[in-house]
């Protein structure tokens, strides 16, 4: 639906998914950015609550950042709050009537529906608050199964499932505006693809990191560790052009044993190209190719949109780079002299980062982005201690 003219002072509530805590702002700020807006919270701002207030938005700005995020569930524009029922129907009647009235008019449609975070209501507790909110000026008539407008009540209990409070911290009210990308995770799961390894990441992180990463319609992107392309099918899905290499002869080519149960070899058509076709995005493939992350193999230029990897960690998958143990002579920095195909030799976590820094600064168009994991051990971890 078109946002109406003239209606003002407009706030924004974004329900988040309570999981990749971590992720969830940085996602929503990344895909602002792309709109050209600022990240804006409203005064009660927490940053673990699963609802988030945001101010200086339009419902359009909104609506893109909904068609993308897959930590956000849904998106409402916001007409009250309080900490109680009572503040709540304060609030909601001082809301301007000018943008309520567009949505409240006879000969509209209309449903209310109740969500709690963290308790469970049986269904006459959810009828009896719908109820309570008879002081609204509704004059349409309720469609259950298919209202022209939705509205919803949102009451959070907090986030501990061991102490749930009798009354919610806090409640919202406000029109609902859109969901987000969370069937994503279900329709390019992992469990689901045609192709996959021992380290195939998440469906759910791959579409975070392409969102962390701004990829954007016509952006070439390149994961330099590309494993089994997961990467590659989550930023391919947002109409980027992508491509990878890996030192994995038998990844890269799809061959070698498989790594599903019941399943000893991989089959014939196994391989990246197949999951992009798999997800209908195959015309966003360019290629992978087998190469060392640390042997320079590109022409000196910036080439890449977005660099988005999983760097191997040595955990799951063998940290290995080509060269020899043996004592040489190091070329000159930027130059290739190998003739051969050398054996494979210990690529320190280190040395790893630290090439990939270094490519990313050669390769990386001006403003791209480099989004990539980084192993930490959480208790003694600081953001002062990230490499940057």
């Amino acid at each position: 639906m078109a946002a109406f003219g003239g209606r003002s002072c407009l706030k924004y509530l974004l329900h988040l998914a309570h999981d990749n805590l971590d992720f969830r702002l940085a996602e929503i700020k990344a895909l602002l950015a792309l709109r050209a807006k600022p990240f804006q919270p409203c005064e009660c701002f927490k940053e673990k609550s699963p609802f988030l207030c945001l101010d200086g938005l339009c419902e359009e700005d909104v609506r893109r950042v909904m068609a993308r995020s897959v930590c956000a569930k849904s998106a409402f524009e916001l007409w009250g709050q309080g900490q109680t029922h009572n503040e709540l129907k304060t609030s909601l009647l001082n809301y301007s009537s000018e943008n309520m009235s567009p949505y409240m008019h006879k000969d509209s449609t209309y449903r209310i529906s109740v969500y709690t975070f963290n308790k469970t209501l049986q269904f006459a507790d959810r009828i009896k608050k719908i109820n309570a909110l008879e002081y609204l000026p509704f004059e349409g008539t309720v469609s259950l199964k298919n209202p022209q407008h939705i509205f919803c009540l949102l009451e959070d209990y907090g986030t501990d499932p061991n102490s749930i409070p009798e009354h919610p911290n806090y409640i919202y009210f406000g029109r609902w505006i859109a969901d987000g990308q969370r069937e994503l995770i279900r329709s390019h799961s992992v469990k689901d693809r045609h192709f996959i390894g021992n380290t195939s990441m998440d469906a759910g992180l791959s579409f975070i990191m392409a969102n962390h990463a701004k990829v954007k319609e016509n952006d070439l992107v390149f994961d330099p560790f590309v494993g089994t392309g997961s990467l590659l099918v989550a930023c391919s899905h947002f109409g980027a052009y992508v491509c990878g290499t890996d030192i994995d002869y038998n990844t890269i080519h799809g061959k070698g044993r498989s790594s599903r149960k019941n399943q000893k070899w991989r089959g014939p058509d196994e391989n990246i190209r197949a999951n992009l076709r798999q997800y209908g995005t195959e015309k966003m493939y360019v290629d992978v190719m087998v190469s060392d992350a640390s042997k320079p193999v590109w022409r000196e230029a910036a080439l890449f949109d977005a660099i988005i990897t999983d760097p191997p960690y040595g955990i799951r998958e063998s940290t290995r780079r080509t060269g020899s143990h043996k004592d040489i002579t190091k070329p000159l920095d930027g130059m290739y002299v190998e003739s051969h195909v050398p054996v494979s030799r210990a690529y320190h976590l280190s040395d790893i980062f630290t090439d990939l820094l270094n490519f990313s600064a050669r390769h990386l168009v001006m403003g791209g982005r480099l989004v990539y994991w980084l192993p930490v051990y959480r208790p003694d971890h600081s953001e002062v201690d990230l490499l940057v």
